[in-house]
């Protein structure tokens, strides 16, 4: 994904919009392309009635922006709400096709009008966490001391911490113009590295006059109607004789009178023009009374523009719709769009927030991030991955999500029609999946006599090999095997052997390697752990402990990520003695001799490994100790009880076992896999088999 910023807020009304604007500016000026996005919107920006949101449809106005507004829309509140694990889903995944496309993307925390939550900023922290996006966090300062915007800045960001969203910039928005400096010293305290106080300007929340009428129904009967989206920056509650009224009016204020006090319009109008009184936004007349013929024709003598509108419903009702009446930043509020660009420009260090950007978001790596990239990585290359197991509707389902996502082209083994016709049932659209029934004789006889000639050794015959090549393991395997499909992913009804016993039989291991093994891809709440060998091979000797960890390592690095090795054991370094722990510092120098450059630790104990403090305690300065990214396990029992360990207790996801060292890709499913599981998987066999060449014909086929 490329890089991003996300501006969230820990509650309504912070101008966050404002500071979007101005980070969008600042980005413009210096990078090539730019794009926007919003995870989370109501549709518009005064409620779920509106077709667009308004403040993307501004951004997506300003210049040097290309985009559609469908590229710049995540999900709606009621789609969250629905289904929110598919919510995430989505919004991940329009991110990643719009993050293609642009070098940064500001994302837009959503609007804090779902009053159905009190977890609305978790929600932002944990997409900003999925996306890999630093956090502008905007609080405001309206009617609050500099310390007390200071204290919900903090109480933010241990909220954004919690959810391992990662804050590179904290701006009060809203602040009292005397109060900026302190402000800004003390939001400076939380250690954060850009901070910023950016002045209260009530032009920046002000409706227009417009908006002001449409909340009280009313209608335009005098005056200009361009002039309705004039911003209003203030009522006034014309109650009083007009000398009075005349001094309470400020500029651009709204001023609300009963209809039955016609006699008020001609001095406003006249205040309003004589240019000796600040000019207005507009007059909104209550009651619904008509305006009298004389009252109206000297108005009209005196006035050109100001807006004149009148409301049925009375005064006190008036003045408390438009009292909530706020005014969005649309692409035609320049004034605004200005002043938003000019106090940002002013309030902000550009180059240390723009230097802060850049820098951050890559360390941290969630399950939904790294599931999007393994999506993508599929679809970027898209291979033909064989699942025998059609008699299972987990497999059908996860085969039907696999299609309509791209991941990869299917092929399904079982009879077409009882597949199709239990597709059909489950309500799932396999259309686009190819399906061979393992006893069909065009495939069998080839396949036998495939099967008969590697196995000759052992003295399998032909009619033999036609019984075996029939089963549903031996059958995707021999596909894989021929090149008829890329890979193979089976498991979830069958038992490990039974699913990687013809690979070990025909498909052998890659050069160089000897040992098939396996690792699982442990999805921790903030990165991605390699964990090997949790499901093959029961005792691993010295040479398979080397042989695990390189081709875990190879694994690694297949997925993006970085290795560094720790080869496990009871004890760190020279520390300690006895029969395993000679065995694992046996298998490290052999890994240095096959792999000098690869960074590599061992013996090492798990938390002086994963812990950066106990790992400088026990091993200073080394480059794994506290940061390792792939674990190497001395058995079976010790992986496979620790990874069962950390799924758990840390709510990790544990994707696997991924198998590796063969020469094409089959891997094996829990009987207790869930769909996402199996989707993970076949995406992961897709990526296993990109770069690889194509498999070469069987002597005598040429």
């Amino acid at each position: 994904m490329s890089r991003s910023v996300y501006v969230a807020s820990p509650e309504g009304l912070t101008g966050k919009s404002a500071v979007a604007l101005g980070l969008l500016d600042a980005l413009i000026r210096e990078v090539g392309s730019v794009g926007v996005f919003r995870p989370l919107t109501t549709l518009g920006g005064n409620g779920p009635d509106d077709e667009v949101d308004l403040i993307i449809d501004m951004l997506l106005s300003q210049p040097g922006i290309d985009q559609s507004y469908d590229e710049a829309i995540g999900v709606t509140y009621a789609e969250a709400h629905d289904d929110p694990d598919e919510a995430f889903h989505v919004i991940v995944e329009k991110f990643g096709h719009l993050s293609a496309r642009f070098e940064v993307v500001v994302v837009l925390g959503s609007d804090y009008t779902d009053v159905s939550t009190g977890t609305e900023l978790s929600f932002n922290a944990r997409v900003a966490a999925n996306l890999g996006s630093p956090v502008v966090l905007a609080v405001h300062g309206r009617d609050r001391t500099p310390d007390q915007v200071a204290t919900a800045a903090a109480s933010a960001l241990t909220e954004l911490r919690a959810n391992h969203a990662n804050t590179v910039a904290v701006i009060a928005n809203r602040v009292d113009a005397a109060l900026v400096d302190e402000t800004r010293a003390e939001l400076a305290r939380l250690g954060i590295p850009v901070t910023a106080a950016l002045p209260e300007t009530p032009l920046l929340r002000a409706p227009t006059f417009r908006a002001l009428v449409e909340a009280t129904d009313g209608q335009l009967v005098m005056g200009n109607e361009s002039w309705m989206d004039r911003d209003s920056l203030g009522l006034v509650v014309a109650a009083m004789s007009l000398p009075n009224v005349l001094s309470r009016l400020s500029t651009d204020v709204t001023v609300i009178a009963p209809s039955d006090r016609a006699d008020l319009i001609p001095g406003l109008v006249l205040a309003h023009q004589a240019g000796t009184f600040p000019s207005l936004a507009g007059i909104l007349l209550t009651g619904g009374y008509e305006i009298p013929d004389t009252i109206r024709r000297l108005s009209e003598g005196v006035q050109q523009n100001l807006p004149i509108a009148v409301t049925s419903l009375d005064t006190f009702t008036t003045a408390q719709r438009l009292i909530k009446v706020r005014g969005p930043m649309t692409k035609e509020s320049m004034n605004k769009i200005e002043t938003a660009r000019r106090l940002f420009s002013e309030g902000v260090d550009q180059p240390a927030l723009l230097a802060a950007i850049n820098v951050s978001g890559s360390e941290t790596r969630t399950p939904l991030m790294f599931e999007f990239q393994l999506m993508e990585r599929a679809r970027s290359d898209r291979k033909h991955i064989v699942l025998p197991e059609s008699h299972d509707d987990r497999i059908l389902e996860a085969a039907s999500i696999l299609l309509r996502r791209g991941v990869a082209d299917l092929t399904l083994l079982g009879d077409e029609n009882q597949v199709r016709a239990r597709g059909s049932v489950l309500g799932l659209d396999l259309d686009a999946a190819k399906i061979i029934s393992p006893r069909d004789t065009r495939f069998v006889d080839r396949f036998a006599a495939e099967y008969a000639r590697l196995r000759s050794h052992k003295g399998v015959t032909f009619e033999q090999a036609r019984d075996t090549v029939t089963d549903v393991s031996y059958f995707g395997t021999m596909m894989v095997h021929l090149g008829l499909a890329d890979g193979m992913v089976s498991g979830a009804a069958n038992t490990t052997a039974h699913t990687i016993r013809p690979a070990l039989e025909f498909i052998k291991t890659q050069d160089g390697v000897k040992t098939v093994s396996s690792v699982f891809l442990m999805c921790l709440e903030d990165r991605v752990l390699v964990y090997g060998d949790c499901a093959v091979i029961p005792d691993p000797t010295t040479e398979q402990l080397a042989d695990i960890a390189i081709s875990s390592s190879a694994t690694a690095r297949q997925f993006g990520i970085e290795p560094r090795v720790a080869m496990l054991s009871y004890s760190t370094g020279a520390s300690g003695s006895g029969v395993e722990v000679e065995r694992i510092r046996a298998a490290t120098a052999i890994v240095r001799e096959r792999e000098p450059d690869l960074l590599l630790e061992g013996p090492i104990q798990y938390d002086a490994a994963i812990d950066p403090t106990v790992g400088e305690a026990k091993l200073p300065g080394s480059p794994v100790a506290g940061r390792a990214t792939v674990f190497i396990f001395p058995d079976l029992n010790t992986g496979n009880n620790t990874y069962k360990a950390v799924q758990r207790s840390a709510h990790a996801i544990a994707v696997g076992p991924v198998l590796q060292g063969l020469r094409r890709p089959v891997n094996d499913l829990s009987r207790g896999a869930l769909v996402d599981d199996i989707v993970n998987t076949v995406a992961i066999t897709a990526i296993q088999a990109q770069g690889l060449p194509p498999s070469p014909p069987p002597p005598g086929t040429e």
